[in-house]
């Protein structure tokens, strides 16, 4: 018979601890698997997905998973793995990320064994008294055992006491649902194993703490973050995801095969065997079939090759009319969305940009000067290094080509009186 448990253990960094895990397993008891995620961003990231994967894995062995939307922590923020204090987000903030987080979920999960709690439940019906006793359950000391906490504070970097309440917070979430294992990424150990400590003064089973590598994001050195905008979203469009992928390097590439797609170390060594260009495509493919459909993976992998490989211009490219600003586009469009400058016959680069909606959030001046510079611009297939490079919109079309992504523009042309 497979062992269940060494499967689990692959692609898992910290594990407390295999042998616990596999009494709860042989007990035939349905485990209560517990994830919590803050919806900080309205996005879920492939950074979310290793763990959900191994959520996944759970399920399919018959055990069901506990979704926390840590709408209350949210309000707090996870310090893990920062060098400073994380900004404050509102409660409309929160409420407004936290809708689009279950239809991402699902993308992954079982959505039929998969228990869904928001910790405002627990959390907001406290009362002062309630938070001092939780508080008195962790001392100073132990927080500063923590990496990022000592870290900041030998640097005289500030540390709120909210933060330090947030590994107690997440670990009453596992006293309040009864957690019998708590999954997160490596950098959530300390905030799991409190969960432990919690459930052990509450006279609870201790649960079994799983810990998966961080996904190293697109700058190729921090961790795939919404804060750090390094990431790729589970709503990432077919043609934002697909050149995303191709951005990674080759070494960062083959985590991605090993945590997103779960390959062995034997596939992976087959995949090496080949041309990175060739693996890199494919994975690419792969993951945008994923989290769309095999068509949309297909096209753009044509695309990606019609624009890299042969220098042409993608099937699907946008067309926007230029206005002049203050009109307001009442009639169908067929085309994109306009985008509004000064004066259509002498509009700007910049102003092109900047109002086209490809670009979110929009780049700022000194970003599209940066890339000027590079020779990252060209304007109907001419190198352009001034920002301020002016072109006559109204006499055709003219092809954009700003960093990795092209559109065009073309006179608006009103209709008959």
């Amino acid at each position: 018979m497979p062992d269940s448990v060494a499967a689990l253990q692959r692609h898992t960094e910290h594990f407390i601890s295999p042998d616990e895990l596999r009494e709860r397993i042989a007990s035939k008891k349905v485990l209560r698997v517990k994830l919590g995620v803050d919806p900080t961003r309205p996005d879920l990231t492939f950074g979310h997905m290793v763990v959900f994967n191994k959520l996944r894995q759970f399920q399919d062995l018959g055990h069901q998973a506990v979704l926390i939307i840590g709408d209350y922590t949210a309000m707090i923020g996870d310090p893990s793995g920062r060098s400073s204090t994380r900004p404050v987000l509102s409660e409309a903030e929160v409420k407004s990320n936290a809708t689009t987080y279950l239809d991402q979920a699902f993308r992954i999960l079982d959505r039929g064994k998969t228990e869904v709690r928001f910790n405002s439940e627990w959390f907001a019906k406290m009362s002062l008294g309630d938070m001092l006793n939780l508080a008195r359950k962790m001392t100073v000391a132990r927080m500063l055992e923590r990496d990022d906490f000592s870290k900041r504070y030998a640097a005289n970097s500030p540390i709120s006491i909210v933060e330090f309440l947030y590994p107690l917070i997440q670990g009453y979430d596992s006293v309040m649902i009864k957690s019998d294992v708590e999954l997160g990424g490596s950098d959530q150990l300390f905030n799991n194993l409190v969960g432990r400590v919690l459930q052990k003064d509450a006279g609870q089973p201790e649960q079994i703490v799983i810990c998966t590598p961080l996904l190293v994001g697109l700058d190729g050195v921090k961790k795939m973050s919404k804060s750090q905008d390094n990431y790729i979203a589970f709503n990432d469009a077919p043609k934002e995801m697909f050149p995303k992928i191709m951005s990674i390097s080759d070494e960062v590439m083959w985590d991605y095969y090993g945590l997103l797609l779960e390959k062995s170390d034997e596939e992976i060594k087959q995949l090496k065997a080949g041309h990175p260009m060739a693996a890199k495509k494919n994975l690419a493919q792969t993951l945008v079939s994923k989290f769309h459909n095999l068509e949309a993976g297909k096209f753009e992998l044509e695309q990606f090759e019609k624009v890299f490989s042969r220098h042409e211009i993608r099937d699907d490219i946008s067309i926007h009319p230029v206005i002049p600003k203050g009109v307001n586009d009442i009639y169908a469009n067929p085309y994109a969305a306009p985008i509004p400058v000064n004066d259509p016959k002498n509009a700007t680069l910049i102003e092109l940009i900047q109002n086209s909606g490809e670009f979110l959030p929009p780049p700022s001046g000194k970003e599209i000067s940066r890339i000027c510079q590079q020779n990252g611009v060209e304007v109907d297939g001419e190198k352009v290094t001034d920002k301020f490079f002016r072109i006559n919109t109204t006499d055709g079309e003219h092809l954009i080509k700003y960093g990795r992504k092209s559109f065009k523009v073309r006179p608006y042309n009103d209709p008959p009186a």
